[in-house]
C-alpha cells in the first residue's frame, strides 16, 4: 500500500483534471439520455395519434339522444339534419383525401431542395417514414378502380381505414422529418449539403447562363451522391429546370425597300386565291407582221378587163349576172 500512497502524494493535483473529464462525461451522458427519452415520447405520441385516428375512422355514427318533443295532439317529426351518404359520395370523398396526401408526397420525392432540406421524407430506414410508405402501399392496394365500383361494407370500411392511416402517417413522418432535418449527419456531410443548396440555385436561376447552370447541375450531382438518395423522377424534374428551353427567335426585318411589281394589288384589296396549279403553257411563235397587199379589194376586181392582142387596149366586158 505504500506505493500507492505516495504515488497519491506525489500526483495528487491530478484529482482536479479527472474531476473535469468525468464532469463532461457524465454531462455528455445526461443529454443523451434526455434525447432518447424524448424520442420516445415522440414516438409514443405518434403511436397514440395513430391508434385515435385508426378508431376515429372505424367509429359509427352516434345515435340521435332523444326523440323531438311532442306538442298539441300530433306529433310531426323534425327533418333529419344530413341525408346520409351513398357509397359513390364516400368514396370520391375518399379518393380526395387520397391524392391530397399523395400530391403531398411527391412534392418532397420531386423538388430536390426539398429532398436536402428534409432527407428523412426520403429515408426508409426512418422507422416513421417506413411506417408511412407501408401505410400508403396498402392505401393503393386498396383503392378501387373507380367512385362508381361496387364494395360490400366490409371492403368500404377497409379502404377507408387503410386512407385514415394513411394520412396519418404521413403526418407524423412530415413532423418527424421537419424536426431532425439533418442532424443525422456528420459535421462534413453538413457542408456538402449546404454545397448543394446553393449550387442549386445557381442550377436553376433563369439569369445564369447555360453553362453555368450545367456546371452547377453536374456539381450538384456530385455533392449529393452518397449522401441522399434522389428519385430518377426526381433528377428528369430538375434537368428539366435546368435545360431551360430558349424561345423562338423572330427574324429582323431589313430597312432595304421592296419595289413593287405593276401587278401589286393595293394594300386594302383583298388577297386574291392562289390560282390551281396548271401545266406550264408552250411559248407559240409570234405571227409574222403583215406586209400591205398590192393586189385592190374584192371589189376593185370588177370590171375585169379582157385580154387584147398586141398594144391596143382591151375591151370592158361586164359579168352577166346569173338566173
Amino acid at each position: 500500500m505504500q506505493p500507492i500512497f505516495d504515488f497519491l502524494g506525489d500526483f495528487w493535483w491530478l484529482v482536479f483534471p479527472l474531476m473535469g473529464v468525468l464532469g463532461m462525461v457524465g454531462n455528455a451522458w445526461e443529454r443523451g439520455a434526455r434525447r432518447r427519452h424524448q424520442r420516445r415520447i415522440e414516438v409514443m405520441h405518434a403511436k397514440a395519434e395513430l391508434k385515435a385516428a385508426q378508431a376515429a375512422a372505424r367509429g359509427k355514427a352516434v345515435a340521435a339522444a332523444s326523440l323531438p318533443p311532442i306538442t298539441g295532439q300530433t306529433a310531426v317529426p323534425e327533418p333529419t339534419s344530413a341525408p346520409r351518404e351513398t357509397q359513390v359520395t364516400q368514396l370520391e370523398r375518399l379518393f380526395a383525401t387520397h391524392d391530397a396526401v399523395t400530391a403531398r408526397w411527391l412534392e418532397y420525392e420531386l423538388d430536390v431542395a426539398k429532398i436536402i432540406a428534409f432527407p428523412a421524407m426520403s429515408d426508409g430506414r426512418q422507422p416513421l417514414t417506413a411506417a408511412f410508405l407501408r401505410a400508403k402501399r396498402i392505401a393503393d392496394g386498396l383503392r378501387p378502380a373507380s367512385p362508381k365500383a361496387r364494395l360490400s361494407r366490409e371492403q368500404l370500411a377497409e379502404y377507408r381505414n387503410a386512407v385514415a392511416d394513411f394520412e396519418v402517417a404521413f403526418d407524423v413522418a412530415e413532423r418527424d422529418a421537419r424536426r431532425l432535418r439533418d442532424s443525422s449527419f456528420t459535421e462534413v456531410e453538413r457542408k456538402r449539403l449546404d454545397t448543394a443548396k446553393k449550387l442549386l440555385t445557381v442550377a436553376i436561376d433563369e439569369a445564369a447562363t447555360p453553362a453555368e447552370r450545367q456546371l452547377a447541375y453536374r456539381r450538384v450531382r456530385e455533392e449529393l451522391d452518397g449522401l441522399i438518395s434522389i428519385s430518377d423522377e426526381a433528377i428528369e424534374v430538375l434537368e428539366n429546370k435546368v435545360m431551360l428551353e430558349l424561345g423562338p427567335t423572330t427574324p429582323t426585318t431589313t430597312d432595304t425597300p421592296v419595289a413593287a411589281t405593276p401587278t401589286e394589288a393595293p394594300a386594302s384589296a383583298p388577297a386574291a386565291p392562289p390560282p390551281a396549279a396548271s401545266p406550264e403553257p408552250v411559248a407559240e411563235p409570234l405571227p409574222a407582221p403583215k406586209r400591205p397587199s398590192t393586189t385592190p379589194p374584192a371589189a376593185a376586181q370588177w370590171p375585169v378587163p379582157s385580154r387584147g392582142t398586141g398594144d391596143a387596149p382591151g375591151r370592158v366586158t361586164h359579168p352577166k349576172p346569173h338566173r
